[in-house]
């Protein structure tokens, strides 16, 4: 609509409307928040409905910016038959900030609302922080090796954490998001790692075994998310700013059988879900490549 606009003209304007918008929506989700604080499970219930129908009217208005300043031709396949209704599990691939902004763009109102798996040092970003906060996203904390080894008492902490988090997901449909490499990819990481795929990171089985064993038996499925950027990974700048031309999504529903739950701490059951978990990233690893070639329609 406002495509014409000079690139700086159109990031500014972009990043305003989008400042804007969060702190409208940013009132009511706190408020409720501190309404939904009494210990009563059908008042949270029902709370957690408007808490989310507010995030999900805040993503909508986000995605009305980029379609007002940008012209990104969109590649979706592989989320007909999603419902609001259904308990998913969605696993991506992570390259950019940008992927949090396709993911909503690509589950709004397809989907339960995207509660993702944050590090605990993001809450105190300025307001939405907060926000995650309020909407029951789960913080967790990384314990190094060395911290472990100063603190062994810590061991078994984030299955807890996990396992607290997931306790409020049993009530209502959701949409439980995790990146299995457990940060953005650059080639730096990638070298450093001497990760096996092209295009990914090595990915972290341990903290998604521990959702599956924490919900399994309410999660229905299974959503394996691939993004691709063909021109390159983009910087949040460049997605507002309307520099990112092209971007291709491709999720497939996968069943969660029932040979993926179980104890990770048994080491019988944690070498096979490895096994699983890296011929998932095989799979996705030959996708994006097929991809990035314009290969597979």
């Amino acid at each position: 609509m406002l495509h014409f606009l000079p690139a700086p003209i159109r990031g500014s304007l972009s990043f305003l409307l989008y400042f804007i918008n969060t702190i409208f929506w940013a009132i009511p989700i706190l408020l409720l928040a501190l309404v939904k604080l009494p210990p009563v499970k059908i008042w949270q219930t029902w709370i957690t409905y408007l808490l989310d129908f507010c995030a999900t009217s805040w993503i909508s208005l986000n995605n009305l910016t980029t379609r007002i300043f940008t012209r990104i031709r969109w590649d979706i396949k592989g989320i007909d038959n999603l419902s609001v209704k259904d308990w998913y599990l969605v696993l991506a691939n992570h390259q950019s900030w940008v992927d949090i902004l396709v993911l909503q763009k690509v589950f709004n109102h397809k989907a339960p609302f995207l509660k993702f798996f944050l590090k605990k040092e993001l809450i105190y970003v300025p307001v939405i922080g907060l926000c995650w906060w309020a909407l029951d996203f789960p913080f967790m904390q990384r314990l190094t090796a060395k911290q472990l080894a100063e603190k062994p008492e810590l061991k078994g902490t984030d299955i807890e954490t996990t396992r607290k988090a997931c306790e409020k997901f049993r009530y209502k449909p959701v949409s439980v998001m995790n990146f299995l490499e457990g940060t953005r990819f650059t080639q730096h990481k990638h070298d450093k790692q001497q990760s096996p795929f092209t295009h990914l990171l090595k990915p972290k089985a341990g903290g998604i075994s521990f959702v599956l064993n924490a919900m399994g038996e309410h999660l229905h499925k299974l959503l394996d998310v691939t993004i691709c950027y063909p021109k390159g990974i983009p910087s949040f700048w460049d997605y507002i700013s309307g520099k990112v031309q092209h971007i291709k999504v491709r999720v497939r529903v996968l069943p969660i059988d029932s040979v993926l739950i179980g104890d990770y701490e048994d080491p019988l059951f944690k070498q096979k879900f490895q096994l699983w978990v890296n011929q998932l990233w095989s799979d996705k690893d030959l996708l994006l490549t097929e991809l990035k070639q314009g290969e597979r329609s």
